[in-house]
């Protein structure tokens, strides 16, 4: 049994369960409250040292980094691709994928946001607007990006590795009510891909502990 150490609220995690979904990988999901600081539990460290979420855990192994472990997912289950089939087009849509895992979330997750509050000073006020400035500034690339590559979804019109990575980003945009009102074919793919049951079900309220 494959187990997913997840946080519902987390965009990383959120990801590596809708590439679970889309693929029919069946998991057991072993949720960590970040809130409460669950990740720095001993009995978690043991399984990633770096405190963080996803990490998908097996008999033969522990995955970390959610990119790492989609890419994984891809070489294991690759009857349903999340990336094309031609090294350009692949290499595009990695480059596309990374424009949120390098250049947005990195830059807005709890430990960031929690530093930049306890040892600079920062109001909420100052933290909404630091969130706000990653995200427009990767989404203007991202809408660029999908105008050029996109269709039904991010990249085309398959279903892939790049909406995995957008949806759960749309989600905190829209938590921290960044507006997406410039951003029209993101907010198009967005609806696309949140239509199919694997995004759906992967949704943050879907998920034990929720709330």
């Amino acid at each position: 049994m494959i187990r997913l150490h997840d946080y519902w609220r987390s965009g990383a995690a959120y990801r590596v369960r809708i590439a679970l979904n889309l693929k029919g990988v069946p998991y057991e999901a072993l949720s960590h409250d970040l809130r409460t600081g669950a990740q720095r539990y001993p009995s978690f460290l043991a399984v990633n040292p770096q405190g963080l979420v996803p990490t998908l855990e097996m008999n033969s192994a522990c995955l970390t980094q959610s990119l790492a472990i989609i890419e994984w997912l891809e070489e294991r289950y690759p009857e349903v691709p999340l990336l094309p089939s031609d090294a350009e087009s692949r290499a595009i849509v990695r480059g596309m994928a990374q424009v949120i895992c390098c250049d947005i979330h990195p830059l807005n997750n709890l430990r960031v946001l929690n530093a930049l509050r306890n040892d600079f000073g920062a109001d909420e006020a100052a933290v909404n607007d630091w969130i706000a400035h990653w995200i427009r500034g990767g989404f203007e690339a991202l809408e660029a990006l999908i105008e050029k590559h996109g269709g039904q979804f991010a990249f085309g019109d398959t279903v892939g590795l790049v909406d995995c990575c957008l949806v759960p980003q749309v989600y905190s945009a829209d938590r921290f009510e960044v507006s997406l009102e410039t951003f029209p074919a993101i907010k198009a793919v967005t609806k696309n891909a949140r239509a199919i049951a694997a995004f759906a079900d992967a949704a943050p309220e879907q998920q034990a502990g929720s709330g």
